[in-house]
């Protein structure tokens, strides 16, 4: 480097804005060729100089180049110094759900993604943790649900797929005062509109399935956190399980994050033009989207997010049929599972995402024959409208 020559700049920076931090953080051009993107390292093993001497990598189940450089992006958006990516969303569950022992108590929200649910009720309650689901739109039901052995929270805010908030920074302060850790599940909002590390949160999940990648070609999830002790111990389990994220598909998360803000922006216009719709149509009940004023939560959306993301629910008048008749007449929204890429999908979760609840867990919560899922992507807004509007006439 010459004397005019500046070093280049750290991206990690929070002093960058979050487009900058997307596109450049832990991604410098690459030494060996000036490449401007990163490198697909598909590699399984490296180099030894000498038996146990190599340059920073020995086999890509604990470290690969390409994965490094996603994990350290996507946590640096969410306010992280340390990120662990994995095949999938419920892999990255499994994996924190190993820092707690036999005997560990955890309370959840009690509407969240039902292959959430299952995991802790039929694999890791046969294993002796002990898990109970409470309403948190009221925090302080918390504190009551609290007992001397639990150990962690789990939270979605919002919740999949009712849309109710929880006050992050409230649970976090009731959580924290008990010795107990707080995941929160971000998969809804993105780290754009959403960052629950800053509210006080410890743990931080997605489903890069949905909105990091955001185009449907992957199954991905992602941990991060800013705690030193759980990055030593996710760090040995992560590695150790072994469920990593392959590493083409880190690549690909990576390049999807670069357009991550422009695409939530989109999926928020149009999910704000279809909620307001529907909200008037005289064929639904009622909407659930934070960003309308009429969500009993929406001052807490106001504070916690700076966003109301492409996610809402809507409970179509009369009941089963009505909702079959409309989820078979859509063509521009696709009748599919999952969420947050580029198509707009629209799904049943009593009958799909959310069938391995009972009928009676199902209706307690709130999950009725009438309640539709939209994820709005990011076509044209009058073909969206236009689709619901034929597909509910």
């Amino acid at each position: 480097m010459t004397s005019s020559q500046q070093p280049p700049a750290d991206f990690r920076d929070p002093r960058f804005g979050f487009e900058t931090r997307a596109i450049h953080a832990g991604q410098q051009p690459d030494a060996a060729t000036g490449a401007v993107v990163t490198p697909v390292y598909m590699t399984s093993t490296y180099v030894h100089s000498e038996p146990g001497v190599y340059n920073g990598y020995d086999y890509s189940r604990a470290g690969n180049p390409t994965r490094d450089a996603y994990e350290t992006c996507l946590a640096n958006l969410e306010g992280a110094r340390f990120g662990f990516a994995f095949a999938s969303g419920c892999i990255g569950t499994t994996t924190v759900m190993h820092l707690l022992q036999q005997g560990d108590h955890v309370v959840c929200c009690d509407d969240m993604y039902g292959g959430t649910y299952r995991l802790f009720e039929t694999v890791f309650r046969k294993q002796g943790l002990d898990f109970s689901y409470v309403d948190l739109r009221d925090a302080d039901a918390l504190e009551a649900a609290m007992r001397p052995e639990t150990r962690m929270v789990w939270i979605e805010s919002p919740t999949n797929p009712l849309m109710k908030l929880v006050d992050i920074a409230r649970v976090a302060q009731i959580a924290h005062a008990s010795g107990a850790r707080l995941m929160v599940d971000n998969t809804f909002m993105s780290p754009y509109f959403q960052k629950p590390l800053l509210l006080g949160a410890d743990l931080v999940l997605h489903s890069t399935t949905k909105y990091v990648n955001g185009h449907s070609d992957l199954i991905g999830g992602i941990v991060v956190t800013d705690d030193d002790a759980l990055q030593e111990q996710l760090d040995f389990l992560h590695r150790s399980i072994g469920g990593i994220q392959s590493t083409f598909d880190s690549y690909l998360c990576m390049r999807s994050v670069k357009t991550l803000a422009v695409r939530m922006r989109a999926h928020e216009d149009n999910a704000t033009a279809v909620a307001q719709f529907l909200e008037a149509h005289p064929a639904i009940d009622w909407v659930a989207y934070p960003g309308l004023t009429s969500h009993p939560q929406y001052e807490l959306a106001c504070r916690q997010t700076s966003g109301h993301g492409g996610m809402l629910s809507i409970s179509v008048k009369g009941g089963l049929e009505a909702a079959r008749r409309v989820m078979a007449r859509v063509q521009v929204f696709t009748l599919a599972e999952s969420l947050g890429g580029v198509e707009s999908l629209i799904e049943h979760p009593g009958l799909m995402t959310h069938a391995s609840l009972s009928r009676e867990q199902q209706r307690k919560v709130g999950i009725t024959d009438g309640l539709l899922r939209l994820s709005v992507g990011i076509e044209t807004q009058a073909d969206l409208l236009a689709d619901l509007e034929q597909a509910l006439r």
